[in-house]
């Protein structure tokens, strides 16, 4: 939130965008909900975990999120899991702190392994390769936070982008959907959707969308 925003103004500010987003997807004529979705998180627009705290994101929000090193996806994430459309307006109106997408996002940005499958992801895959053996050691003695290396990581090297959904059931339909191709692109390189070598690609949607991962 601003500085000196007051708290009533950002949650009717939040709550504007969400339905204007909504009707947009809905207005006659429009693609399909999945389409608009898949094509925010291919070729909307792109921010920098460094740059955290974002206000383009609501405090609360079901979402769908894709995670980019450069032009290449490495993740598709989602949150707002068992939220319902009723129960984001209710801790909208209680005004009872961020829920779902910001909440995630957030999580990733701070590095953490304890709790954030990503961050352990990012770990194991991204950053251990890129240690020293002085490192390792440093690391196995305690004077050295794999943390830090995680976060420094993140901050560095990765963006995201972000689709806001109408409940935690289509992000969770979503994102299983991206993660095994629906994007155009292939799984993203961390968390793949398991069946995705087994699985053709979705008619109509290997072709949707050109120019994937460029910022």
């Amino acid at each position: 939130m601003a500085e000196g925003s007051h708290p009533k103004l950002v949650i009717v500010a939040q709550a504007v965008r969400l339905r204007v987003y909504s009707m947009a997807m809905a207005a006659p004529g429009s693609p399909s909900n999945i389409d608009v979705a898949l094509r925010r998180i291919v070729d909307g627009t792109l921010y920098y975990f460094r740059d955290w705290p974002n206000p383009a994101v609501p405090a609360v929000a079901a979402g769908l999120y894709s995670v980019w090193q450069g032009s290449r996806l490495i993740y598709v994430g989602m949150s707002g899991r068992g939220l319902s459309v009723a129960d984001l307006e209710r801790h909208r109106n209680e005004n009872s702190g961020d829920r779902g997408l910001a909440t995630r996002l957030a999580s990733h940005v701070a590095g953490r392994r304890s709790g954030d499958q990503f961050c352990v992801y990012v770990a194991d895959r991204l950053v251990l390769p890129t240690l020293t053996a002085a490192d390792i050691e440093a690391i196995g003695a305690g004077s050295m936070s794999m943390d830090l290396k995680v976060r420094e990581f993140i901050h560095r090297e990765l963006s995201y982008r972000f689709a806001l959904v109408g409940d935690g059931h289509e992000a969770l339909t979503l994102e299983r959907r991206a993660r095994a191709g629906a994007l155009g692109c292939g799984g993203p390189l961390l968390n793949p959707f398991p069946e995705q070598r087994r699985r053709k690609p979705e008619k109509g949607v290997q072709r949707l969308f050109t120019g994937v991962g460029q910022g």
